[in-house]
């Protein structure tokens, strides 16, 4: 029985891209199905005391996050995990940075989607949803962690957090111990401090 995953993610966090190629990688190595859902990062830190380099950041995050709610506006939710791969790939494998906005017109364009939907990037007419996409997930995680955040087997958290991003059966094994905690209702963190970045691959 195919088991269902929601990942929810912000284009701009290379962690979140991390976790996704591992999600991504488990469907090959399991009876797994990842549905990609938005969130907000600059919904999620509106309103709340930030260093100026990292609240410049998320002023600026709002950008890719409401073209790819247009996207879904105009394709469906089944155009995210391409748009985003597509998207991710040339944020951070390529790395230009996820206030490459060029980034992201090609990105439509790869997957087949008007370029004008580039528009939404500028346009606040999303803004109200996306705060409620993220009072959402903040609904199911609570408001102290970021992205990614994931729901297996009805239970959601924040992570995991890789770098790198296994693949093959080491994936799978990841994911049944991933499954195997979410399982448990009484679980609730594990965490260590990191000691690489993202490593992309």
């Amino acid at each position: 029985m195919t088991e269902n995953v929601d990942f929810y993610f912000d284009p701009i966090c290379p962690w979140a891209w991390m976790t996704s190629r591992w999600a991504l990688e488990v469907e090959k190595v399991r009876d797994v199905q990842v549905t990609f859902k938005p969130m907000s990062l600059s919904a999620l830190n509106e309103g709340r005391d930030l260093d100026p380099d990292y609240r410049a950041k998320m002023d600026r995050a709002w950008r890719p996050i409401r073209v790819v709610l247009a996207a879904e506006d105009h394709g469906g939710q089944e155009v995210l995990r391409d748009l985003y791969t597509a998207i991710g790939r040339r944020f951070h494998n390529e790395g230009r940075g996820s206030e490459d906005m060029s980034a992201v017109v090609e990105a439509l364009e790869e997957v087949g989607l008007p370029a004008e939907l580039i528009e939404a990037a500028d346009s606040e007419e999303r803004d109200d949803r996306l705060r409620e996409l993220q009072q959402s997930v903040v609904a199911l995680v609570g408001d102290d962690v970021g992205t990614p955040v994931l729901t297996v087997r009805g239970s959601s958290f924040f992570g995991p957090v890789i770098s790198p991003a296994p693949v093959g059966e080491e994936a799978g094994t990841l994911f049944d111990g991933v499954a195997a905690a979410a399982s448990y209702p009484g679980f609730f963190e594990l965490k260590r401090s990191r000691t690489v970045g993202p490593i992309f691959g």
